[in-house]
């Protein structure tokens, strides 16, 4: 039986993927990571397949595809829930989540089965952690690393510094692969890093030189200019992003902002 079983909620989309990916961690003791949304067909899959078994519920962040189904879950099978609040306002916010226990960097959770170690990874959310089961080298990854789609950095709770400083965080650890919160399981976790960091600069640096050669732009102008490589139907969310680039170069003194016009400085 494998230390990892994944139970994927039926909520598919374009911020989701082929939906959120809950994990349950164990064989006898286990601890659930990300109950998902509140979807009474997914929390009815978990509590079948747990079987009585969850002693625990983490999660990763407080987004509405990974932690509503916490509380329900929490109150049903009597179990404290571990994780953290946002540090501001956000977008996406799940209201309902409030930890029994506050989970911080480098924290260690250890049962006879397995240890955990908690890493605080802000860039996604400010409250964004991953999940390093040290039996495995498995890191539980939420929404910092996504497979087969780029991570959605929304200010204000959204980093885009944050953001790569705990991409950079992550290359000291012993991973062996990712498990994330969208998608199948992604080895080779240092490549896939500096493949992620480098995708990232190079579309900064491509709203720079586009922002350069503008003069004054918007951000929705810009965002024309800077993913004409993607399809207009993303660009919303792109914008996103985008605009998180845009102030983590404000903070590097590199551009500058005058009411809803960006300039280089």
């Amino acid at each position: 039986m494998s230390l990892i079983t994944k139970i994927t909620a039926p909520n598919p989309g374009v911020f989701t993927g082929g939906g959120t990916n809950t994990y349950l961690v164990g064989k006898n003791d286990l601890t659930l990571i990300d109950p998902g949304p509140n979807i009474s067909e997914h929390l009815d899959e978990i509590i079948k397949v747990a079987d009585g078994r969850i002693k625990r519920i983490f999660v990763t962040h407080t987004h509405t595809d990974h932690s509503p189904g916490a509380l329900p879950l929490s109150k049903i099978l009597n179990v404290p829930m571990y994780g953290r609040l946002v540090d501001g306002e956000s977008s996406w916010e799940d209201e309902t989540f409030v930890p029994d226990i506050v989970l911080n960097d480098k924290d260690i959770i250890e049962t006879e089965e397995y240890t955990i170690e908690v890493i605080h990874t802000p860039g996604h959310a400010s409250n964004h952690l991953c999940f390093l089961i040290k039996d495995t080298k498995c890191l539980i990854t939420g929404d910092h690393i996504m497979d087969g789609s780029t991570v959605v950095i929304g200010p204000p709770d959204g980093n885009m510094t944050s953001y790569i400083d705990s991409l950079e965080k992550l290359q000291d650890y012993d991973i062996d692969y990712f498990a994330p919160g969208h998608g199948n399981d992604i080895h080779e976790p240092k490549k896939t890093i500096q493949s992620i960091i480098r995708h990232r600069l190079a579309r900064e640096g491509k709203a720079f030189r586009r922002l350069k050669e503008a003069g004054t732009s918007s951000l929705d102008e810009l965002t024309k200019l800077v993913y004409d490589d993607v399809s207009e139907k993303l660009h919303p969310i792109a914008r996103y992003s985008l605009e998180a680039h845009l102030l983590k170069l404000i903070d590097e003194k590199k551009v500058k902002k005058d009411k809803n016009l960006f300039e280089v400085v």
